[in-house]
């Protein structure tokens, strides 16, 4: 299995780099207002994939923001309210003088 994925990135990689041997001429982007862009094809579609992941990840940004904070909701709902005041444990019996816990431990 782990040579079949070696394999297998290693095919796209070679894909990917014969593209960008395939594509290196000049590609010109028109933006407005009479503003160009001139670079190598390879360049253009990297540039557009870049901007496609950026816009996708920036468009799931406020998705992300409400299943944080329902989660967060979710969890503190899980957990037990603390009462408003705990109870303080029964106090221990004192052992009479001479017995056998007077002798400190370790003597």
């Amino acid at each position: 299995m782990k040579y079949l994925m070696w394999l297998l990135k290693a095919a796209i990689f070679f894909t990917l780099f014969a593209f960008a041997l395939n594509n290196q001429q000049d590609a010109t982007v028109h933006f407005f207002f009479g503003t160009q862009w001139r670079a190598p094809m390879v360049l253009v579609v990297l540039a557009a994939f870049a901007l496609g992941v950026a816009v996708g990840a920036l468009g799931m940004v406020p998705r992300w923001w409400k299943q944080r904070s329902a989660a967060r909701r979710q969890r503190q709902a899980d957990t037990p309210q603390e009462e408003a005041a705990p109870t303080p444990p029964p106090p221990q019996a004192q052992p009479a003088a001479g017995d056998a816990n007077d002798i400190p431990h370790g003597i």
